[in-house]
């Protein structure tokens, strides 16, 4: 993957019977949603079936299992993601023709003109607060549109076209693709090194992140806990921008005070200039994820509704799907699905799952001495190249720590790296890689005992074996209570 070349989003009224290449995805999933929604003809093929590919088709898209120059038919616009390779016969065909092509980021823009777009920018956490955005402002009677990269629990979706002006999007950083949105609103919520596949360093990224901000029309909404963040809302003032701060900060305009673990609700203070302080809760471990939702009420403060409601609001929030989602319960063992695949994201992760059961253990002595099961993936080689030993201290935060092969995603093997590399540099001897699937799902079996937390992490196809961990945890526990002559 590399940088994709910034492309000026065209109105959705003027972007005429449209095909996506890709159709499948989470992103490009959401967009084509939005745009039937807003009666454009689609059309578009991916190569494998699913039941996204099923759902558009009935919401009136005319989709392809597959790529075939064909498919492309009386296509007027085509709508490409920088995975797909220049050869795609359907790429080659919409060149031949001099059709318009758009990358996806061009056509998430175009769902933001004239309308009161929210755009979250970040390395972490930008589904989530898309997810709170949306949440929050549904509380408080808006019914906005969004498109977010996973699903929200409460509706179903990954993305709805909403009524009226207010629409909440993410931002990807990743491949440059924010640069092709004009939002009102911004949230940046951190700014770290990641995706150094495409970037040269934390230099360029910060560089991009100032671009970002000129494209804003009026705020700024920064956490400030975090060094890059602050930075890029330093940046924001320097050009004139509004700029509201979040954070733990002595100096942010929203201060968080008061976190502390409910098992896996949160509860935390807000303090602002001009109130008194507000207490709240979000139904998701770790500070992080408060710092996600005062951001969506800091959103919902600067588009002029109540502050004390919005942070009611955030109490709805009942996750997104792959964000500490609850997969299920197998023989007394918590079964939980993360997308965390930087170290920062498994570090926040784990320290969430920790310090929820502790806060279980000072509530009851039956329930303490659960302990915390990090499964691992990695994802790319090249993040598991730059960032192997940051990895690895994330992961010593577990109990017991199990990495598999590395998910190679876009990326051709490269020699030497492999999940080794991560366990190689663990601080506990407490670790194991393993790299075959069915060998992995009885590892954690093995290790898993009543109490204790199975965290599956990682951006690829772990998120999978949740489902047949629990299993294997059910049938043990079936197994074990048939042994001792327990009958039900």
């Amino acid at each position: 993957m590399s940088l994709v070349r910034p492309t000026d989003p065209v109105p959705v009224d003027k972007l005429g019977r449209t095909h996506f290449i890709g159709l499948g995805g989470a992103g490009m999933s959401g967009i084509a949603r939005v745009l039937l929604q807003f009666g454009v003809e689609v059309s578009g093929s991916d190569a494998r079936d699913g039941h996204t590919l099923r759902e558009l088709e009935q919401m009136g898209a005319r989709v392809h299992v597959g790529h075939a120059a064909e498919h492309l038919g009386t296509a007027e616009t085509l709508v490409v993601s920088s995975a797909i390779r220049e050869d795609n016969p359907e790429l080659v065909e919409a060149h031949r023709r001099g059709l318009r092509i758009l990358p996806r980021a061009a056509a998430l823009g175009a769902l933001l003109l004239d309308r009161e777009g929210i755009a979250v920018s970040g390395t972490h956490g930008k589904t989530t607060t898309t997810s709170m955005i949306t949440v929050v402002l549904q509380h408080l009677g808006v019914d906005p549109g969004y498109v977010i990269g996973g699903t929200l629990v409460t509706t179903g979706l990954g993305a709805d076209a909403g009524v009226g002006d207010v629409i909440a999007v993410e931002a990807d950083e990743s491949d440059g693709s924010f640069l092709m949105l004009s939002p009102k609103i911004a949230v940046v919520t951190n700014v770290e090194a990641d995706h150094l596949d495409n970037y040269s360093g934390l230099e360029e990224i910060h560089t991009n992140f100032a671009s970002f901000v000129d494209r804003v029309e009026r705020t700024v909404i920064a956490g400030i806990d975090d060094p890059g963040a602050r930075k890029v809302a330093e940046l924001a003032r320097e050009r004139g921008k509004r700029v509201l701060t979040y954070g733990e900060a002595e100096d942010a305009d929203h201060r968080i005070t008061r976190v502390r673990a409910r098992g896996f609700t949160t509860e935390f203070t807000v303090h602002t200039a001009s109130g008194e302080p507000i207490d709240g809760q979000v139904a998701a471990p770790g500070r992080h994820n408060v710092l996600n939702a005062v951001a969506a009420v800091v959103v919902a403060d600067e588009l002029g509704h109540d502050l004390e409601v919005a942070v009611e609001g955030v109490a709805d929030f009942a996750g997104a799907a792959r964000r500490f989602e609850l997969k299920g319960e197998g023989g007394g063992v918590g079964v939980y699905d993360s997308y965390a695949h930087h170290p920062t994201e498994v570090e926040a992760d784990l320290r969430a799952t920790r310090a929820a059961l502790e806060s279980f253990g000072e509530e009851s002595a039956d329930l303490a001495g659960g302990r915390v099961i990090a499964l691992f993936q990695p994802h790319l080689y090249s993040r598991t190249r730059f960032f192997a030993e940051e990895f690895a201290t994330a992961l010593s935060l577990a109990d017991e720590v199990v990495v598999m092969e590395v998910y190679a995603a876009r990326e051709d093997p490269e020699p030497g790296v492999t999940g080794e590399l991560i366990t190689s540099k663990v601080t506990h001897d407490r670790v194991r890689y393993v790299p075959g699937r069915e060998e992995t799902v009885r590892t954690v079996v093995g290790l898993a005992r009543p109490g204790d937390i199975v965290l599956t992490m990682g951006a690829g196809d772990v998120t999978e074996l949740g489902p047949q961990i629990m299993a294997a945890l059910a049938e043990r526990a079936g197994a074990d209570t048939a042994g001792s002559g327990v009958q039900s």
